[in-house]
């Protein structure tokens, strides 16, 4: 009975979706992988823009620095990534205002630069009719491409996300932090199998490696292994390049795949590389050097 709850929801919140909402862009895996190919690059930028870090000279020169921080940030990176992933934190804790340039950074890189695949670092996710909300805030109104997911309510809190066609879940599969011992690792007495194993596996239900990617962590790089066992076709979104102190070269050895199947992110060494008026093209200069590292890795594999 539960389950055909859910089915019927799942099925009109689907309708509902496909009425309401006209998508600027369409991602599927094919065109993310033909992007890929085609900048040679998989790299993705993370705004995690802070605005006790941002050069102080905009604060100064600028009505807007922000935005203007964000503006030319990706002015200077697009060429060398294939997305970009504004972490929600960062501009929530701005208030209105914080959602004002949130809103409009998404629209300036839809306009600018609409090969760009566009990540909502939002780790939501809560019951049903929650997270039909939050589905809608961050696929529908504010058009982004995917978001971040949290699994650990389990089907009926993922499953509004997923009701939006053409656009992605990305769910938290094994994280980076020092924190994800704490639950990720456990353990069944019975089975061996360790918590992240069983998300990845009771998830494979919900999505296919069409709509559905999942994050895992850099510095765990030696933990693909066993995840490309579970999902080998999957996109895998890869935060702790970088600051995090996560290898490119770790991650594209295990975690590679037919079609490349990474987005690795980079936020604070890209987009902090300098505090001065030089802040964008060093932020370009970081990012040409990851993608260079890239292209050597995708041609190494065959891929381009």
């Amino acid at each position: 009975m539960q389950e055909q709850l859910i089915s019927f929801e799942t099925a009109k919140l689907a309708k509902e979706n496909s009425l309401m909402y006209k998508k600027s862009i369409i991602m599927t895996k094919q065109e993310l992988f033909e992007n890929i190919q085609r900048k040679k690059s998989f790299l993705c930028v993370g705004l995690d823009t802070d605005v006790n870090k941002i050069p102080e000279f905009l604060f100064d020169e600028s009505e807007d620095p922000v935005f203007e921080f964000n503006k030319a940030i990706i002015n200077a990176t697009a060429d060398y990534c294939v997305a970009y992933k504004p972490n929600l934190a960062f501009y929530e804790s701005q208030g209105i205002a914080g959602w004002d340039v949130l809103e409009r950074t998404v629209d300036y890189i839809r306009e600018n630069y609409p090969d760009q695949f566009i990540i909502a670092d939002a780790k939501r996710g809560d019951i049903g009719n929650t997270s039909a909300m939050y589905a809608r805030t961050f696929l529908g109104n504010m058009d982004f491409d995917s978001v971040t997911v949290a699994p650990y309510m389990g089907e009926d809190s993922v499953k509004p996300f997923l009701t939006y066609v053409n656009k992605w879940v990305i769910l938290l599969a094994l994280t980076s932090n020092k924190g994800a011992y704490d639950f990720q690792f456990m353990q069944d007495e019975e089975s061996g199998e360790r918590l992240f194993e069983k998300v990845l596996k009771t998830s494979l239900n919900w999505g296919t490696d069409e709509n559905l990617m999942y994050v895992v962590g850099a510095t765990k790089a030696e933990m693909l292994t066993d995840i490309r066992a579970i999902v080998p076709e999957h996109f895998l979104l890869v935060p702790g390049v970088g600051a995090q102190g996560g290898s490119l070269a770790e991650v594209a050895k295990y975690g590679l795949n037919s079609s490349c199947g990474l987005l690795v992110n980079s936020s604070r060494q890209i987009i902090y590389a300098s505090s001065e008026k030089d802040f964008a093209e060093k932020a370009g200069i970081e990012a040409l050097n990851v993608q260079n590292e890239m292209a050597e890795i995708l041609e190494t594999a065959g891929l381009i």
